[in-house]
Parts: structure tokens; sequence; C-alpha cells
């Protein structure tokens, strides 16, 4: 697996810096860094996927809507315990994509994001016209049960999810199992001539990347209280999961954790100076100018700026 002990120390070092932080930062800061955990989350799971194999997903939202809508339907309208809702909106958000992506995977480029992105947009549109009366119909829903209450519960329990699957993506990406994954991104034919299924390899990966959309999904909008259509299906959500996937560094696991803190606190940071949506044209051309400078994303500076640091110490 490669594993080193060092990969231990950072990843430790990382956990304990993390749990000290409300210690240190404001409630602000800290509803701050709860949205960044879940984008984390998400541009994981976009990554498993098409960081991983390369087959480009424009309809994430889709997983991510089908783990909110079931466990918000299931705790608000049919009085489900939480604890039976969470694991069930899983487990629905895996079949549901199995089912309606997965021949999706037979085709690539940009035909398979062109149907993901239609995917995205009809489950958009039906949730607002099919039974209004469970799904909230255009209004969405509120008063959904809440998992925490106060910023240093929420961002305790954001963190403790988005390290729990950032360590498990991490371990099994070192396994021969990550490996071929990533090998169907460089060249799928080869991966395929070696004996090895492509199509079950894509499968899994799509299976666990949709897990974790629908985790993230179901304990993203038990944080939130309420699940809005129109918001959780925008175009700029989609982006700026993708763009974290890439502009942190995708094909790592540490790169997408990076970019959605740089996008979540880059986008606050505007907030005061660009209220409205064109702060979102500049983090684009922030997002653009660091991915042509470095097209494998700020993990990569930070790798060569600790290379560099090594050898200035040799010489």
């Amino acid at each position: 697996m490669g594993l080193r002990w060092y990969h231990f120390a950072l990843w430790g070092g990382l956990i304990a810096g993390m749990f000290l932080l409300p210690q240190v930062v404001s409630n602000g800061t800290l509803r701050t860094m709860i949205f960044a955990n879940y984008l984390a989350i998400f541009a994981i799971s976009w990554d498993v996927l098409s960081g991983r194999t390369g087959y480009v997903s424009f309809g994430h939202p889709f997983l991510i809507g089908i783990g909110a809508y079931t466990t918000a339907i299931l705790t608000k309208r049919f009085d489900v315990a939480v604890e039976v809702s969470i694991p069930i909106a899983v487990v629905v958000t895996m079949i549901a994509g199995l089912l309606v992506l997965l021949p999706a995977l037979r085709i690539r480029g940009s035909y398979f994001a062109l149907v993901t992105l239609a995917f995205m947009e009809l489950l958009y549109q039906l949730v607002q016209v099919i039974r209004p009366d469970l799904t909230g119909g255009t209004r969405g829903m509120s008063g959904i049960q809440t998992l925490t209450r106060g910023a240093a519960n929420g961002y305790y329990l954001s963190t403790t999810l988005m390290l729990a699957i950032a360590v498990s993506m991490w371990l099994l990406m070192k396994t021969r199992l990550g490996t071929a994954l990533s090998a169907i991104g460089m060249n799928e034919e080869s991966v395929r001539g070696s004996g090895l299924s492509t199509t079950r390899l894509k499968a899994f990966a799509f299976l666990t990347s949709a897990m974790i959309a629908g985790l993230g999904g179901a304990f993203y909008v038990h944080y939130l209280g309420s699940l809005a259509p129109r918001a959780l299906f925008d175009i700029n959500f989609l982006f700026t999961i993708i763009v974290a996937a890439l502009l942190g560094g995708t094909s790592t696991i540490i790169g997408p954790m990076i970019g959605a803190f740089f996008m979540t606190f880059l986008l606050e940071y505007l907030r005061p100076v660009l209220p409205g949506a064109e702060r979102y044209f500049v983090y684009g051309a922030i997002a653009l100018l660091l991915y042509m400078y470095q097209p494998k994303g700020i993990v990569e500076l930070v790798r060569r700026g600790f290379k560099g640091l090594g050898k200035g110490r040799t010489t």
C-alpha cells in the first residue's frame, strides 16, 4: 500500500489541528468552515468518480439531492428517526444512481457529461411537480430536524464526518483497487487489456461516489434544517464542487479538501465587496488563473514548495 509512518503523522496532525480550532477561532469562522467541510465531502465524492476514472460528471447534485430529499421526506413527512432515515437515504442514493447513471458509463467524454447534466436537470424539474405535498414543490422544505445546535457542535459533527470519509478514501486509494481506478483515467484500454473488468471498476467507483454524495447530502440537509431545489440544483453549486476538486488537485484526497476550503473562504471574503452573483465571476477568474498556472492544483504547489525547502537545506 506504500504507507509510511509520516503519512499517519500528517493525518494525525491535521485531525488534532482541526479539532483544536474551535478554541482559537470565532463562531463566524466555524460556520464558514462547516460549509467548507460539506463542500470537501462533495468534492471528494466527485473526485472518486471523475478525478480517478476520467468520467467527468456534471450531475453530482443529482446524487446529493436524492440523499437530501430522501432523509428530509422520511423525517419530516413520516416521522422516521433520523438515525434510520440517513442510512436509508444513502442506500436509496446508491440504488437510484446505479439504476439511472450506470448505463451512462458506457459512453464517455462530453456525452457522459451531458447525460449526467440532463439527469440533474430532470430531477430538478421532477421534485417541483411530482407530489409537491411530499417534496415541498418549488418552495422546498423547512423545519427539517437538525442534528446539532450551535456553531461548535455543527463544526465537530461536519469535521468528524469529513475526516472519516477522507481517511477512508485515502486508505482505499492506497490499495490495488484504488490504483486500478486511477489507471482507468490514464488508459482504460490498457486496464481492459490486463484482464481487469473496467465495467466493474467503474461501477465500484460510481457506487462509492454515490454513497459519499448521499451521506453528505443527508447530513447537509439536517444541518441546514431546510431544503430548496433552486439552491441544491443550482449550476453555481455544481461548478463550485468541480472547481474545488480541480483547483485543489484531482486524483488526491487532500486536494479536494484544500480546494473546498480555499473556495469557501474566497467566496466568503468576497461577499462584503461583491454581495451579488458577480463574485462568482471573480472567483472563477482566480480559479482559472491558478488552474492555468498549475493544472495539478494547489496540492502540487505545496508539494513543490516542500521539495524546494528540502533541496535548500541540503545545499
